[in-house]
């Protein structure tokens, strides 16, 4: 990544970094993270406008219940669907949807705290957590593993 960022210039590298997934600047002894990876959409029109409706809306309110209502299905069928067609369930998808966009706003240059509020995310610390679970980061040692050298 060095290279790129010296023949490239910051920006390029950055993109180049994200679009592998790996950090511009790795911390000595971390092990590489790397992104949960996108499968297919749903197969099932009735999950697709679930994911639609989540992926649209981070922060909106994507309860199990509130879901199950959009769609007019009770919560168990609700997270049958997820578990069969996703393999996960509908609090861990929009969780998961939520870490993502809170990555790409700490990338963008905003604080944790504000990226926790624009992702949709209850409080700070609840996406400290996530991040921890994930990544085994805090959200401010996130944002400087993906800053470059010479910004």
């Amino acid at each position: 990544m060095a290279l790129v960022e010296e023949d490239h210039g910051p920006d390029v590298a950055r993109d180049v970094a994200r679009a592998l997934v790996v950090y511009m600047q790795r911390a000595g002894g971390q092990s590489q993270f790397s992104a949960p990876l996108q499968g297919p959409p749903p197969r099932s029109p009735a999950l697709r406008t679930i994911t639609d409706r989540v992926t649209a809306d981070p922060s909106g309110d994507h309860s199990l219940g509130a879901l199950a209502k959009h769609l007019n299905v009770s919560t168990r069928h609700l997270t049958r669907l997820f578990h069969d067609e996703l393999a996960t369930t509908p609090a861990r998808y929009v969780e998961n949807i939520r870490f993502d966009m809170a990555r790409a706003l700490l990338d963008q240059g905003h604080t944790a705290t504000q990226a926790a509020t624009l992702a949709g995310f209850p409080s700070y610390e609840s996406m400290r957590r996530v991040f921890g679970r994930k990544l085994s980061i805090s959200p401010a040692a996130y944002q400087r593993r993906f800053r470059t050298t010479t910004r």
